[in-house]
């Protein structure tokens, strides 16, 4: 028996009856011989781990512009932590946690530089054009800007990942609005899927709020009474109150949800730090300035589509052009929209004069 072939009889018997299985996936869009070692979702995890756009997310902002301390958080850190809580939760629940892994490590690739404020910036750019949300982005990321190399070493379009785990991408996204009681709106089909969504605003508001209180715009005592008597005093409690809530709630396999009074203390959580920290005055600043620079590398590149990468303009080509500047641009890191802009704006500018 093949290695996968025993992961998959194990999943067979092991998980809970309604956590995905590999050998059941709905499959990818091109299929493809199995691989004798790894099951379909084990694929896609490496497949992810080794696209580009996972490793520029180590310079991507979570909440400070470009930060300077070495301990504040990046949308690479972000998203290990998330995987990180949405594994812990699987496991524990008998889910599929290769399924559950992939799709959290997968679920900010399209996140553009300068956090919400980069996304509101392009949102707005690409009014005209759909708008822009950061999910369907890193859809558009795994299935369009990525590429793979076959067996045969030539390149193929995308990472042609499996149905889950597309389906868990595109279906996370929260914005900033409350987290609702399972099934109040749409989101992930699978519970892995699931997890990832939940996961993925748990830790946020955990890491925000450490990395608000290190740059002093608030201090651990400005929690509001009513979380804190729910989640406990410390950040140190929130992550194991939260985690084992979900797990209670989600026992009986039907679906992923929080109890309501500690949905309430988390989404009570995320208002404060709206209020206290993501408009903040020196979120704001921040938030304005990269908000700038995007708009204006924006104008620039719509009118000068030649600069765009010659591999984005295929990618688009079938499409109108400013969906490649869109591209371009949310795939930049911070450091690297900075320094585009300046060599656009301030040296280009010097230079022209």
């Amino acid at each position: 028996m093949r290695p996968r072939e025993a992961t998959e009889q194990w999943e067979a018997g092991a998980l809970h009856p309604r956590a995905a299985r590999a050998a059941a996936s709905r499959g990818r869009a091109t299929p493809e011989p199995d691989d004798d070692l790894r099951t379909a979702f084990q694929r896609d995890r490496d497949r992810i781990v080794h696209a580009k756009a996972f490793r520029r997310l180590m310079h991507k902002t979570q909440v400070f512009l470009a930060p300077e301390g070495d301990h504040y958080r990046t949308r690479l850190t972000h998203t290990l932590e998330v995987a990180q809580i949405a594994r812990t939760v699987a496991r524990a629940l008998r889910l599929n946690e290769d399924l559950t892994e992939a799709i959290a490590l997968a679920h900010d690739l399209g996140h553009p530089p300068f956090g919400h404020a980069g996304e509101a910036a392009l949102d707005e750019a690409m009014a005209a054009w759909g708008g822009f949300r950061h999910d369907q982005q890193s859809l558009r990321v795994v299935e369009r800007l990525e590429h793979r190399r076959r067996a045969d070493g030539t390149l193929a379009t995308g990472l042609n990942l499996t149905w889950e785990v597309r389906d868990g991408i595109g279906g996370h996204s929260k914005g900033l609005g409350d987290l609702e009681a399972a099934g109040a709106t749409g989101g992930p089909s699978t519970l892995e899927g699931q997890v990832v969504r939940i996961a993925d605003r748990v830790a946020y508001v955990h890491h925000d709020t450490d990395d608000a209180i290190r740059a002093g715009l608030i201090r651990e005592e400005d929690t509001p009474a009513e979380v804190a008597a729910v989640l406990g005093p410390t950040r140190g409690r929130w992550l194991d109150v939260i985690v084992r809530d979900i797990v209670a709630q989600a026992a009986d396999g039907e679906a992923i949800d929080l109890s309501a009074t500690v949905r309430d203390a988390l989404n009570r959580l995320k208002d404060f730090l709206v209020e206290r920290v993501y408009l903040s005055a020196t979120a704001r600043v921040q938030a304005a300035r990269g908000q700038r620079m995007l708009r204006l590398l924006f104008e620039h590149f719509a009118s000068h589509p030649e600069a765009v990468p010659v591999d984005l303009r295929a990618a688009a080509a079938d499409e109108r052009p400013a969906r490649a500047v869109c591209d371009y641009l949310a795939g930049m890191t911070d450091r690297y929209a900075i320094r585009t802009f300046e060599d656009v704006f301030v040296v280009g500018g010097l230079e022209s004069r």
